[in-house]
């Protein structure tokens, strides 16, 4: 799950990254409307979070020409203007929500979850596959009622593949969902994390969970009798 947030202010910026990263999302982070504009478009995001007043042009403008554009990322709007003016302006612009400075970090994070499900079916707050059951609300993730601890990586590769079962999913794919914009194409970090992840999810158990498609990608699920795997891109995104 991966937040575009277009703030100019460097310490809102910088502690709305690391309380989203807490949370297990990717986060990008912009100071300029026009290269919002343009990474907006490109359409890696699940979900923006804009500020209205930003140093080239109006958040109002951006959120504006992404509509324009035919951009449909949920748009959280952030502005320390109160006023029902403002907030019309923003809503009629097409942001989908309005958070009001100062805010509860845990405000945010409700309204960013609450927009990530629009247009999803509705959830019980649990992940289960087998007898691995992952808590959404609690972040907690056990297996045979075993508690297993993951890193906010592994965590959110986890919850990534149990949305999307039985679907082979490519690295570009885990790169564009998982990881942010400073990701090295060189990098083998997918595969230390996976790596890492298969141990602690799979390991102890007969079944395994977590397959390495070679020349594809990754596959969540139980083992084919065949051995063989249907390579396709998921359309579930997390």
């Amino acid at each position: 799950m991966r937040v575009l947030v277009v703030e100019d202010n460097p310490k809102m910026a910088e502690a709305i990254r690391k309380g989203l990263i807490q949370y297990n999302y990717s986060v990008d982070v912009l100071d300029s409307g026009f290269e919002a504009e343009d990474a907006a478009a490109a359409g890696r995001h699940d979900v923006i979070v804009l500020d209205l007043m930003l140093p080239d042009r109006d958040g109002v403008d951006v959120c504006r020409n992404l509509r324009r554009r035919g951009v449909a990322t949920p748009i959280l709007m952030l502005t320390a203007l109160a006023d029902t003016e403002s907030k019309v302006a923003g809503l009629d612009a097409g942001a989908d929500d309005y958070l009001t400075k100062p805010f509860e970090f845990e405000e945010l994070v409700a309204r960013v979850r609450t927009l990530m499900r629009r247009g999803q079916p509705v959830e019980s707050g649990v992940l289960k596959y087998g007898d691995l059951e992952f808590d959404l609300n609690q972040r907690r993730i056990t297996r045979a009622g075993k508690p297993i601890r993951l890193s906010n990586k592994e965590t959110a590769l986890l919850e990534y593949f149990m949305r999307n079962p039985d679907r082979v999913v490519a690295r570009q794919t885990l790169v564009q969902k998982i990881w942010d914009s400073e990701y090295q194409p060189a990098s083998n970090a997918i595969d230390v994390h996976i790596s890492s992840l298969r141990k602690k999810v799979d390991r102890d158990f007969s079944e395994p969970f977590i397959h390495t498609v070679v020349g594809a990608g990754y596959r969540f699920g139980r083992p084919h009798g065949d051995g063989a795997a249907p390579v396709s891109e998921p359309d579930v995104d997390a």
